[in-house]
């Protein structure tokens, strides 16, 4: 295993010093509690040391420290020193042009081993000291020492990190900032409204795995005919990776060999620090739940295929962000160094691994895949759980959405390499631009839509398809990007319809995204999953679930003669009237009203 240049330079002794000065993982196990207005934000001593030596090599880069704003915190349930983790930390965005800065960034970043949060085409997120701003500037080419901005400085990083945590119950009511009128001193109850979700006080907060897991439970006790609790598996701590199975099951009494079960598998919370995730797969799973027998589309949407929701597919790391850290990206499984703890869970799967070439092996790097495919327990879970359901349990999986965040991106395989084109792509395009526009009529937001592989460099100078990675302008990659989830259910599993969705937003919060942006985001989703299941229906042939439209009133339409409107369909082709299963939208005026003004339908155009 290769260690970073910057370590090995550094003498035994301090080393060893380093090693023995890291706590236990036992230490980090402190109780939630509100931050007293008296503490005093200290640096946790890893991240000191750390940073120590680096200034110690490199150079300081020293403006004073961060002493913190205790005007500005609230209490928060959260872990008492989460000032102290994060006071002097900051996000800048590097604006990147070249495929030599790119190159020089990627090694900058993997040397100082700093957080790259999110990258696109055009720019890098990272986090990291203030103190390492320096150190870093030094290791880049002159024309990047120039081209930064903060996204995040020291006191709004601390603060965004500590307003993700919800207010303890007992003073909620009074400190809780401009909650949604509809959700102002409304008790937490476990009866369940049907509804679009905003109603619920659970999607006012992010919620804590000790309250996901009875909500489940509750859920599936609820509302029986249709809902099924789900256990993959155990996570690498001992942890129950669960989740819901939402359809109804034909009998199928009468036939010796039924048709395997069309089944859409939506995922979230590989990636522990990805609050926003989580949240959505909660809510997608709620609004069609709660619809099933109230909404005749959804009702036949569920008829038609089965929806498996698994929110925190890495409970261990949620739960550690939760208690210890906010911005904790891997799994909890040991590694080979006691103080590098983690397995990129997004890395671990067989197809086209590449850890021990893509991350020298390190454990450090928050990019590290295990020493071998499915070292990760949560990844080898996972998949055994799919195989087991296509080979014993009659299962046919005909659509996966992996949600993550953040950049507002859809992608598609493959993640490991452009140089591959995979099969069926104008398909799987198709079908996410059809994705990308349910979100952008109805909500405004636009959502990029790419191949995996260029969501993985930090830029492409073009989108041209089936050319080498030297022509298509693909530029060094800022982390790795083999054995990844979606090429492995895309390629192994061979589902047909693979995604990975980045959600909010572009960077203004990266991670951080404010509990007020919960039921919006899940409300464009959830558009975009029942075009999915529109989509899916026609793919498969399956009767009865009919088209999305949109009416401007806020009315269901029932596409008939009368409408006198010009109608397009979501995959930008003029609708036929001698289409029956054509999916058709309202025009784009429509686009200008607000989420609150229109209602989805799933349904079919009436003949004419």
């Amino acid at each position: 295993m290769r260690l970073h240049a910057a370590l090995l330079a550094l003498p035994a002794t301090l080393l060893a010093s380093l090693v023995l000065a890291v706590p236990s993982p036992a230490a980090y196990l402190e109780h939630q509690q509100p931050l007293s207005a008296s503490t005093n934000p200290q640096r946790s001593r890893w991240r000191t040391l750390s940073d120590r030596v680096i200034v110690s090599i490199w150079g300081s880069s020293s403006h004073g420290k961060y002493v913190g704003d205790r005007a500005s915190r609230t209490d928060r349930l959260a872990p008492s020193h989460t000032l102290a983790r994060y006071g002097g930390d900051m996000v800048l965005r590097f604006n990147v042009s070249t495929a030599e800065e790119a190159k020089g960034l990627a090694e900058a970043a993997d040397t100082l081993l700093l957080d790259v949060w999110e990258f696109s085409r055009d720019w890098v997120d990272i986090r990291l000291s203030k103190d390492i701003v320096a150190p870093l500037l030094g290791l880049l080419p002159q024309s990047l020492q120039r081209s930064h901005t903060p996204l995040l400085r020291e006191r709004d990083l601390a603060q965004a990190i500590y307003d993700t945590y919800p207010p303890p119950r007992s003073i909620a009511p009074q400190t809780t900032p401009n909650p949604p009128s509809h959700l102002r001193d409304r008790p937490f109850s476990a009866a369940l409204q049907q509804g679009d979700g905003e109603s619920n006080l659970f999607f006012a907060n992010y919620q804590p795995l000790s309250v996901i897991e009875p909500w489940l439970r509750l859920l599936a006790s609820l509302f029986t005919t249709h809902v099924q609790p789900v256990t993959i598996g155990v996570s690498a701590q001992g942890r129950d990776i669960s989740g819901l199975r939402v359809g109804v099951h034909p009998t199928n009494a009468d036939k010796p060999n039924p048709p395997k079960r069309k089944t859409i598998l939506i995922t979230g919370g590989l990636h522990a620090r990805e609050w926003i995730s989580t949240s959505t797969v909660n809510y997608i799973a709620y609004n069609l739940i709660t619809s099933y027998g109230r909404i005749p589309s959804v009702t036949r949407l569920l008829e038609a295929f089965d929806f498996v929701f698994i929110p925190t597919l890495n409970p261990d790391g949620y739960v550690y962000t939760w208690t210890t850290d906010r911005l904790w990206r891997k799994n909890r499984q040991q590694t080979t160094l006691r103080f590098c703890q983690g397995i990129d869970l997004d890395r671990a799967f067989s197809f086209q691994w590449d850890g021990d070439v893509t991350t020298d092996g390190n454990p450090c790097s928050e990019s590290f895949a295990g020493e071998s495919p499915f070292e990760a327990v949560e990844a080898g879970v996972l998949a055994d759980w799919a195989k087991n359901e296509t080979e014993s349990n009659n299962v046919e999986f005909v659509g996966f959405l992996d949600l993550h965040s953040y950049s507002q991106v859809i992608q598609y395989p493959y993640s490991y390499s452009c140089d591959d084109v995979p099969p069926g792509l104008e398909n799987l395009e198709e079908l996410a631009m059809g994705l990308s526009k349910a979100i952008r009529v109805a909500h405004g937001h636009s959502y990029e839509v790419m191949p995996a592989c260029e969501g993985n460099t930090a830029a492409s100078s073009t989108k041209n398809v089936g050319v080498t990675n030297q022509q298509r302008g693909i530029w060094p990659r800022m982390e790795a990007a083999g054995g990844s989830a979606l090429d492995w259910f895309y390629r192994e599993m061979r589902v047909r319809y693979a995604y990975q969705i980045k959600l909010r937003d572009r960077g203004t919060y990266g991670f951080l995204l404010p509990r007020e942006e919960i039921v919006p985001t899940g409300k464009e989703i959830l558009d975009a999953v029942l075009y999915l299941g529109d989509f899916l229906s026609e793919a498969y042939g399956v009767d009865g679930v009919g088209a999305v439209e949109m009416s401007r009133d806020g009315e269901e339409t029932d596409g008939g003669e009368d409408d006198g409107e010009q109608v397009e369909s979501f995959a930008g082709k003029p609708a036929h009237d001698d289409l029956e299963d054509d999916w058709v939208v309202a025009d784009e005026e429509a686009e200008m009203l607000r989420v609150e003004d229109v209602q989805w339908e799933l349904r079919r155009p009436r003949r004419r």
